[in-house]
């Protein structure tokens, strides 16, 4: 099985000392990642940097770490299924279609994520923290 991170995901790694980064620093595979949400991250970085409460450099080398356990899906990976994954959740949150291209780019993909409305859709596996912790 396959695990697609939802950016949420990484960001609250990115933010606390918590569950969520034990589980991916301890998982023993690589997790999947788009790599759009880069765009996301960089327009995020200073609220990430200012809610985690890091220096700078601490929080560069934390994000570092993270990403070696992290493989980044290219763009041109996910575009053959845009169309699909956006009509899968046309009804939940567009911004929530990289994570189901990505997933339908890898058999036997699920996705990391603690939204709620994004497991209504039932064509991708939605795991919650606490799914992701049992397995």
């Amino acid at each position: 099985m396959k695990i697609v991170l939802d950016s949420n995901i990484l960001f609250s790694a990115l933010i606390k000392d918590s569950k969520t980064r034990r589980i991916i620093l301890e998982y023993d595979g690589l997790f999947l990642f788009p790599q759009y949400i880069f765009e996301e991250m960089e327009e995020h970085m200073d609220e990430l940097l200012q809610k985690s409460k890091l220096p700078k450099q601490d929080f560069n080398a934390l994000l570092s770490i993270l990403l070696k356990k992290v493989a980044i899906v290219p763009n041109e990976v996910l575009l053959p299924h845009k169309k699909k994954a956006m009509d899968i959740v046309k009804n939940i949150d567009k911004d929530d279609a990289l994570f189901i291209a990505c997933a339908l780019a890898y058999s036997e993909s699920v996705i990391w994520s603690n939204d709620k409305k994004l497991k209504t859709q039932k064509v991708v596996g939605v795991l919650n923290t606490e799914e992701i912790e049992s397995i």
